[in-house]
């Protein structure tokens, strides 16, 4: 009996930071071995240059800057092993590839088969893919290496059991999505039982733009069966125990719990906020706190990400905002400690008003007047953002999003939106999620009738369907791409159907000009939906 340390070094890298990427894998491998006695240290995919690189993969030196790191590993005396990822350049082909470094010397490359071209993905435009299988002798185990998609297909781990495998280490970079730990989980104990043999899945940490990696790198047994996992959302280091036998590998190690929905879909906009902001290098956020369920859940948010001490709300009254509006925002502020402030609209609308005066001469009040209170509120969250070097976070839902209920260069302006990809009945669900753990969002801003308190007596439900009714239909429409017919079939009103679906087509300009946000759905608005904002597209069939 035989017996292989592993790590799986669940890490939170830069993007295109590769001397620094490069400094982290030299200090976690040292500490892997230090601490857990480590033989091979497991690194996610694209190392070296962060995931996912984009377009600074068609910058030529993006390929000198990764053959300089490589040297600096093979330079640094490493005390074990490391299989890392990076893209490299081979006679003008570009590969993922994943290196695997053992006594100064890079022992074997393989280059990922599966490049996955859906959703997100859009590894086509820059890879080209590798060939064949990568087996190599790790302490006596026959071991082979993939790269995260590989694994998504079943042929890469026929070709490993053909070429005779008996443990399968897959490094990954596997954006979250509601539901993605228990897919990944499932899909993998598949492979292992296909291929007999245990996989070892190494799992990025952490946000980047839209995109959130959650970790949870775990181990499965030739049967399928969990044998370690790493918690969710946090850096970690996993110690997996590999026995070898001569014959079969099998695995030891701690097992974190999983958590709960809610739990996970909460802790996902928590660190995209907490990546952009700390990423980007912005001194803290300002955003609108209205009184509403929206603010008051970005604000839990952002000050679970961030600390009190680095968040600051301003309530910017007018006069549609009720009492209870204003005296809800001040009371979750005080709860959360923050810094507040309340800056009345009045004077700037009339002033804007008055300038426009000869504009609007013998013209009705219509939704213009209501959108220059939101332009107004803009405008002072900018220009403390200008000031303060904070970044403003802005508030809407992807149910709004959707259907353009929300006004450009109003509400919709920030750097950074928590709730671009959560529906309206999320967003609920969500705040009554976040006072299990304390209690910080008033119970009255959960259970009052949603508003944007933009003309008197103003209700959302005077203008957009019921959101349990709306939030249905965005579904199908939006991420599961049923037809206007699909969605009626399903019983849902012709009328309310057609409107819903007219409403998000011709709100695609508006969405285009919206900030980036959190992606916790396997459609969000952003990377994963590109339609075109000019055409001539009639929906229904």
């Amino acid at each position: 009996m035989s017996t292989l340390q592993l790590v799986l070094a669940q890490i939170n890298s830069l993007v295109g930071d590769i001397p620094g990427n490069t400094a982290q894998v030299v200090e976690v491998a040292r500490r892997a071995h230090r601490e857990y006695g480590a033989d091979l240290v497991l690194f996610p995919e694209l190392t070296l240059c962060g995931y996912p690189p984009e377009d600074l993969l068609l910058r030529p030196s993006m390929y000198r800057r990764i053959e300089s790191a490589l040297a600096q590993l093979l330079a640094a005396e490493l005390p074990c092993a490391v299989l890392v990822g990076y893209p490299r350049a081979i006679d003008g082909a570009v590969f993922n590839m994943a290196g695997l470094i053992a006594n100064g010397e890079l022992v074997a490359e393989y280059a990922k088969q599966k490049l996955p071209n859906y959703q997100v993905f859009d590894e086509m435009r820059y890879f080209v893919p590798g060939d064949g299988p990568c087996v190599v002798d790790i302490k006596g185990i026959p071991t082979a290496i993939t790269i995260c998609e590989d694994l998504w297909r079943p042929e890469p781990m026929a070709q490993a059991a053909a070429a005779g495998a008996k443990l399968m280490l897959n490094i990954n970079a596997s954006p979250f999505h509601r539901g993605k730990v228990g897919e990944r989980l499932q899909l993998m104990g598949e492979r292992a039982r296909a291929g007999k043999m245990p996989v070892v899945y190494s799992h990025w940490y952490g946000g980047q733009d839209e995109l959130v990696f959650d970790g949870a790198s775990f181990a499965v047994d030739a049967r399928g069966e969990l044998r370690a996992r790493a918690p969710e959302f946090v850096e970690n280091l996993l110690p997996v125990t590999v026995e070898w036998n001569g014959g079969e590998a099998t695995l030891r190690g701690e097992i974190a719990p999983a958590l709960e929905d809610l739990a996970s879909v909460y802790q996902a906009l928590v660190l995209g906020v907490r990546d952009y902001v700390n990423k980007n290098g912005f001194n803290g956020v300002v955003l609108g706190l209205s009184g509403g369920i929206d603010s008051a859940l970005t604000l839990a948010i952002a000050v679970d990400a961030l600390g009190a001490e680095r968040v600051e709300a301003v309530m910017m009254p007018f006069r549609y905002t009720s009492d209870l509006s204003k005296n809800d925002a001040a009371d979750q502020a005080q709860r959360l400690g923050i810094r507040y402030r309340v800056i009345s609209i009045e004077a700037i609308f009339d002033a804007c008003m008055q300038a426009l005066a000869e504009e609007f001469a013998g013209s009705p009040r219509d939704t213009t007047e209501e959108n220059l209170q939101a332009r107004a509120r803009g405008m002072l969250l900018m220009a403390i953002s200008n000031k303060k070097g904070a970044m403003v976070l802005t508030t809407g839902n992807k149910s709004e999003l959707a259907v353009g209920y929300a006004t450009l260069y109003g509400d919709m302006v920030g750097g950074y939106n928590a709730l671009k990809d959560v529906p309206k009945t999320l967003v609920f669900e969500l705040a009554r999620y976040r006072n299990t753990v304390s209690e910080v969002i008033p119970e009255t801003v959960i259970t009052r009738p949603p508003s944007a308190e933009l003309a008197p007596d103003q209700v959302d439900s005077d203008s957009l369907p019921p959101y349990d009714q709306l939030d249905q239909i965005l579904n199908l429409y939006i991420e599961r791409d049923c037809s206007a017919e699909d969605i009626i079939a399903r019983g849902f009103e012709r009328e309310t159907v057609e409107r819903v679906v007219r409403l998000v087509d011709r709100n695609e300009y508006k969405r285009r000009q919206a900030a980036v946000g959190v992606r916790i759905s396997e459609r969000g608005f952003g990377r994963d939906r590109r339609y075109p904002i000019t055409n001539g597209w009639k929906a229904g069939e």
